[in-house]
């Protein structure tokens, strides 16, 4: 998540960095359909189709992370894997490094995915079905992934990272210890070409579209990809059924979703059994410590919507610490 300063919309920053790319000048009025997350995302068309322009504060990213990025999704592409693919600039660059009145920024375009999220369809199981297909072939193209020139960061640099943004906070003592119990845990792990390799990491159900014209799967929103294991991805996917269907259904599309899976790449159950708690807390953690840097400036006289914000920020942060420094 960005920072909260940089939460707000701001119309024309974001037409002063799309004119870095072709579109059609109607179509900035989509921009009313913006969001702002991790990154800013702004719709608008280029000779009548969607696009979607993402940008972020250079300060909020790491230079070598989004290009790494962009070469895997670049890759997943050649391979005929559903997924978003980015537009060129004028100046032929898929990362466009911008000087703006209100900062530097990085900036990126990217085609539509067809079809819809799977968390507005109706979630049948052969849909689930599909979004467990969809995730192992990503892994099995993810093991065979020779990253020529630049290198995404990986589940020890997110360690570092969120050690980095702790020590600004002394009184975090139970997120430190948490850092290094995790990282200790994981780094006795081994690694091979079949349970570990870059992963998406948010394999949820709002990142990822059914279409079903074609009756596929798309994959969006690669902007928290790692290297780690396998499993992180998949106990990421699962866990985000429980928001999308009946409880007394979990169970069920659970299992959908891992016959889906195991059509395109196998992975051992023991490993998901030994591994699910420990990315559990790994999630909760990364998140505890994006929160916490997010929300770490205050001002006075806020509006109302970010001290509401702030308060769902709090909230959350109490619900993904409550394991810190238990056993695992």
């Amino acid at each position: 998540m960005l920072k909260l300063k940089n939460l707000f919309n701001n119309v024309d920053l974001a037409e002063m960095i799309v004119k870095n790319w072709a579109y059609d000048e109607p179509s900035l009025e989509m921009f009313s359909f913006y969001r702002i997350s991790s990154n800013a995302i702004y719709p608008f068309r280029s000779e009548g189709k969607i696009q979607l322009l993402r940008f972020s504060p250079k300060a909020e990213k790491n230079r070598e992370n989004l290009l790494a990025e962009l070469d895997f999704i670049a890759y997943l592409h050649d391979k005929d894997y559903g997924v978003l693919e980015a537009v060129v600039s004028k100046n032929g660059e898929k990362l466009v490094e911008i000087q703006t009145p209100w900062g530097d920024y990085f900036a990126s375009v990217f085609k539509r995915v067809p079809g819809i999220q799977i968390g507005e369809t109706d979630v049948s199981d052969h849909i689930v079905f599909h979004h467990g297909k969809t995730l192992g072939k990503l892994h099995q193209l993810s093991s065979a992934f020779e990253p020529s020139t630049h290198q995404r960061w990986s589940y020890n640099d997110v360690f570092d990272w969120i050690q980095s943004i702790l020590v600004k906070f002394p009184n975090e003592k139970a997120a430190f210890h948490e850092t290094q119990k995790l990282q200790a845990y994981f780094n006795t792990l081994p690694k091979t070409s079949s349970n570990y390799g870059l992963i998406h990491y948010d394999f949820e159900y709002d990142n990822v579209f059914y279409d079903e014209l074609t009756d596929s799967c798309y994959a969006i929103d690669f902007d928290d990809s790692m290297y780690h294991w396998y499993v992180m991805d998949i106990v990421q996917a699962l866990d985000s059924l429980e928001d999308c269907v009946p409880p007394e259904l979990v169970q069920q599309k659970r299992q959908c979703f891992l016959e889906g899976y195991q059509t395109e790449f196998d992975i051992s159950n023991d490993d998901m059994t030994a591994l699910w708690t420990a990315c559990n807390r790994f999630a909760n953690l990364y998140s505890y410590a994006r929160l916490l840097r997010a929300s770490e400036e205050e001002w006075k006289n806020e509006p109302r919507w970010l001290v509401d914000l702030r308060q769902k920020l709090t909230n959350a942060m109490k619900s993904t610490s409550m394991n810190f420094g238990k056993e695992l």
